[in-house]
């Protein structure tokens, strides 16, 4: 019996859809929309959570706990609080002006990018660009780079030469979440990285 109680069933399989669902819900929400739930957001991306989970409430099921799990499990780390948790921003895919206080950092001497396979001829034409969000997001590694290619198809991987880069004169900036950013990386400082 206790086997029973333990197994995944139907029911958990439910939540754990619903609480995805939701997660992605207010990730659109911080990142892109604000308005479609009646929120504000400050000028570094911080909703109030109160005006949050009410806002979330009218299409979808949130509780604080509910939030505070969802932020918590969060396996890319996309959400922060503030310190008393009264305030949520995500941590950075915004493509809505917001400033989420980043500190510019030196990058090292290679970044990684993963992308699927039908975006390499424009990469390899203009470049990364951020297309409609603030910044081009790099992988501290190859792995990581590769788990992000697959959710666009068959992936590929590019060497982003992140010191050089630096050296002359881009920004990089690393998010609280291990996400490297900068604007845009040229064509010259990319290299398409070939599976040996």
């Amino acid at each position: 019996m206790d086997r029973e109680i333990n197994r995944p069933g139907p029911r958990r399989e439910r939540q754990t859809q619903e609480m995805t669902r939701t997660s992605r819900y207010i990730s659109m929400l911080l990142r892109h929309r604000p308005e479609v739930a009646g929120l504000t957001l400050d000028a570094h991306g911080w909703a109030d959570v109160d005006a949050l989970i009410a806002g979330v409430n009218k299409t979808h099921f949130l509780t604080r706990e509910l939030l505070e799990e969802i932020v918590r499990l969060d396996e890319k780390g996309r959400y922060s609080f503030n310190s008393d948790k009264t305030k949520i921003r995500a941590n950075q895919g915004h493509s809505i002006p917001v400033d989420v206080e980043l500190e510019q950092k030196t990058p090292p001497e290679v970044l990684w990018h993963g992308t699927g396979e039908k975006y390499v001829a424009s990469i390899e034409e203009k470049g990364l660009l951020p297309k409609s969000r603030l910044y081009v997001h790099l992988s501290p590694d190859r792995e990581t780079a590769l788990t992000v290619g697959r959710r666009h198809g068959r992936p590929v991987i590019f060497r982003v030469l992140a010191r050089r880069m630096h050296d002359d004169g881009f920004p990089f900036y690393l998010s609280v979440n291990g996400v490297w950013l900068t604007k845009s990386v040229p064509v010259r400082y990319l290299a398409r990285d070939e599976e040996k």
